[in-house]
């Protein structure tokens, strides 16, 4: 799951107080006039990454992966906000565009992609790989392991971190036991996900097999009791508090296996301008393991956002 579902570029809405009505005005009408011609520039075929472009690796088991991973809720129009830009979300990335986001990545020296098994990955996929492309997929699912996912070659299989947190708080667990043994079965390298960081401690105490983890910043699987107990009241929406970052990379650091931090950005809360996306990149970097990269959602309609937090990994992921 992805970090950045929201850019909003240089916009300082805290400062300045552009209208609502105004600025959804300017953002759907700058969003459509992009549907027309994509800002990313096309790669034709997969480009030779200059070595000013790479990016740190770090390996899951005998896979290396680069320490910015490129996420998937974008593409798949979860922009943990409002429906409206959910749908704008699945309005602009076409498998063509999707098919040019991949090759862009490449191009900014990304090599691996975290995304779900759904048509419009496997025809980008498909569509970038007949390009030259190189890209390597991480498989996001809950369900069991079919051979049309598997056709794909995934580098890793994880359990998806939502329906994790929802076996955890039902007494469930053992079933994402018996995923990780299944993807293992296959021959494909597994993992768990987790937005709950005494989650994450639980899977680790109890020696499972699988090979990372999928660690969220943000604990947006809380129940509903759960956040009445906390604020005293309902949210409307999900709750991300400012500690859980700190919390969960606590846990990250205390556990061997290597960890893909999600929700760096907090699904665009940390997006007003480009200081405090660089904030979160320093400090999630700061905050995680070396032997740990983090996977960012990427919405280039407003501005080329591959390439600027490609720019913030290769400026941050080096100092750990």
């Amino acid at each position: 799951m992805s970090g950045r579902d929201c850019h909003i570029g240089d916009v300082e809405l805290s400062e300045h107080r552009v209208p609502r009505r105004t600025f959804l005005k300017q953002m759907v009408a700058g969003g459509l006039a992009l549907s027309g011609s994509s800002i990313l520039r096309s790669a034709g075929d997969a480009a030779r990454v200059p070595a000013e472009k790479a990016l740190p690796v770090v390996k899951l088991g005998d896979k290396k992966v680069t320490r910015l991973i490129a996420g998937y809720n974008p593409i798949g129009g979860y922009s943990h906000s409002t429906k409206k830009l959910a749908e704008h979300m699945l309005h602009y990335f076409t498998v063509e565009r999707t098919t040019e986001f991949l090759l862009h990545c490449e191009e900014e020296g990304i090599t691996t992609w975290q995304a779900d098994h759904t048509p419009k990955v496997r025809d980008a996929l498909r569509a970038a790989w007949e390009r030259g492309s190189k890209i390597q997929w991480l498989c996001l699912t809950s369900d069991a392991v079919p051979k049309e996912l598997l056709s794909l070659k995934p580098i890793a299989i994880v359990h998806h971190g939502g329906v994790t947190d929802s076996m955890f708080q039902t007494g469930k667990q053992e079933r994402i036991h018996d995923f990780v043994k299944k993807v293992h079965d296959a021959g494909v390298l597994a993992g768990v996900s987790t937005h709950n960081p005494n989650f994450l401690a639980k899977v680790e105490d109890a020696g499972w097999e699988n090979d990372f983890y999928m660690t969220c910043f943000y604990n947006i699987s809380r129940t509903s009791e759960e956040i009445q107990r906390m604020v005293g009241d309902l949210v409307l929406g999900e709750l991300f508090l400012e500690s859980d970052p700190r919390n969960m990379t606590k846990r990250v650091r205390q556990v061997k296996k290597p960890c893909l931090g999600f929700k760096i950005l907090g699904a665009g809360r940390l997006c007003w301008n480009k200081r405090s996306i660089e904030r979160a990149f320093a400090f999630a970097y700061a905050n995680i393991k070396p032997t740990d990269a983090a996977i960012v959602g990427m919405y280039p309609v407003f501005s080329d956002e591959v390439r600027e937090d490609a720019d913030f990994a290769r400026k941050y992921s080096k100092r750990t």
